[in-house]
């Protein structure tokens, strides 16, 4: 199927590579093109040269996209880019990385898509799934890249797999047996043109179902109860608010879950270790998603009271002279630092900013108003935030993080939350997410230690 074709991979992150060594194991001629520098691609470029595989950086060139059979898009780089758009014109065919896996993989998957939640939901379902005793991977959106697992799959495996807006554009036959959509609110619209747009996209996951599969999707959320009309699988709910048909809901005690009319109390709600509404909801996704594969709600509740939450997600990291240090980085848009901030009733010294992605911050207004005491302000959105938000809360400006965490526990009182929920992309200043909480981490060792 690969052996001899002649393959482009476009982009040099984590998944492109991993895409890259699946094809060149298989016998493909294998091309990757970036447009970044080769002093900014000095390991990838490495890694290419260790398997022999073709690359060019600095640029795209056209004769690349126009000699190749297929194309694999990385998820960082967007279709509307010109050569793509060109290759799209002349019939070329061009997939996703998560599309060229699941031509491969084998077992069932169980997709997971939302604006917020979907590393934590997606960690907690494999969880629940492996204590359930079934053979499990995790993979996709969360760090480890789908193609990397197709070699260890059997027909057993359930692959639990974080699907993201842009691994979703180009999909023409991923199918998963389980798709749960926890909710869409606006994001990534440095990216698109439209929030319209960006719904689309995740509506993406529910386009090659049938009937024999099942749609896992929050209750409460507009967007997807006006998007109905595009899911064929069948249909299960969780809620937080409102007692479901059939599904998973809250009743003021315990995560019940209903099929007909029959319920079960699956676990208390105060056996749960995760804060925070927004918690509850991926724990009432997870929930269905293992109930409609037939995990036992004992393995089920057994799993949730030993989590405890997945890192950069509203991660305790230390409590100096009285304060709490929390590192949500992951909350990369204004609704999940929203739900950060509805995690906590103290007095919250806030770190914002980052990459803006066409954010509207004035959405955070009435929350930093109630629960914040002090801003500290963090990388390019910063003079936007500032003018959004002008008159809500003090405001200090920091160059760099170690100088955030150091001026956020100088602006903090006993008792008080420090807390790095920056609703922006990290790009400005790090790698990625994972790269910027992990040097909060390091800033918040080192003031620890004096």
């Amino acid at each position: 199927m690969l052996y001899g074709k002649k393959v482009l991979v476009v982009g040099m992150a984590r998944s492109g590579l991993s895409a890259a060594e699946f094809l060149w194991k298989r016998g493909a001629d294998v091309k990757v093109s970036d447009r970044r520098s080769q002093q900014e691609l000095d390991k990838e470029v490495g890694f290419l040269k260790e398997r022999h595989i073709s690359y060019e950086v600095g640029g795209h060139r056209e004769e690349s996209f126009a000699s190749a059979d297929l194309i694999v898009v990385s998820p960082g780089v967007p279709l509307r880019l010109p050569p793509l758009q060109e290759a799209i014109r002349a019939g070329k065919e061009v997939i996703s990385e998560i599309e060229l896996a699941s031509r491969f993989l084998q077992g069932k998957v169980i997709g997971v898509t939302g604006s917020n939640g979907k590393t934590t939901t997606t960690s907690l379902i494999g969880e629940i799934l492996k204590t359930a005793g079934f053979e499990v991977q995790v993979g996709g959106n969360i760090g480890v890249a789908l193609t990397s697992l197709v070699d260890q799959s059997s027909p057993e495996t359930m692959n639990v797999v974080e699907l993201s807006s842009f691994q979703l554009e180009a999909i023409p036959t991923f199918r998963p047996n389980v798709a749960v959509a926890l909710n869409l609110t606006p994001d990534h619209l440095d990216r698109y043109d439209s929030f319209e747009d960006y719904v689309q996209a995740k509506l993406n996951i529910f386009k090659n179902q049938t009937n024999s599969d099942f749609a896992v999707l929050n209750l409460e959320d507009q967007t997807l109860r006006k998007s109905l009309n595009v899911i064929r699988s069948k249909k299960f709910w969780f809620s937080t608010d409102n007692e479901v048909e059939q599904g998973t809901y809250f009743d003021g005690k315990d995560l019940v879950f209903r099929l007909a009319d029959t319920r079960e109390a699956v676990i208390s709600s105060e056996a749960i270790r995760l804060p925070g509404k927004h918690n509850l909801e991926n724990i009432t996704a997870a929930i269905t998603a293992a109930r409609v594969v037939n995990a036992a709600s004992a393995k089920i509740a057994q799993a949730v009271m030993r989590f405890g939450g997945v890192e950069h997600r509203l991660e305790l990291v230390a409590e100096i002279e009285g304060v709490k240090f929390y590192n949500d980085s992951k909350a990369t848009n204004t609704d999940a630092t929203l739900k950060a901030l509805e995690a906590f009733e103290a007095k919250i010294v806030l770190i914002l900013g980052g990459r803006d992605k066409g954010s509207d911050f004035t959405v955070l207004s009435p929350l930093i108003k109630e629960r914040v005491r002090q801003l500290i302000l963090l990388g390019e959105a910063s003079e936007k935030i500032r003018f959004q938000l002008s008159g809500i809360a003090p405001m200090l400006q920091a160059g760099h993080m170690e100088e955030a965490v150091r001026l956020a526990f100088k602006q903090a009182a006993k008792g008080d939350v420090v807390l790095l929920a920056p609703a922006c992309a990290s790009f400005d200043m790090f790698r990625d997410y994972e790269h910027r909480g992990r040097v909060f981490k390091e800033s918040v060792e080192r003031l620890r230690k004096g």
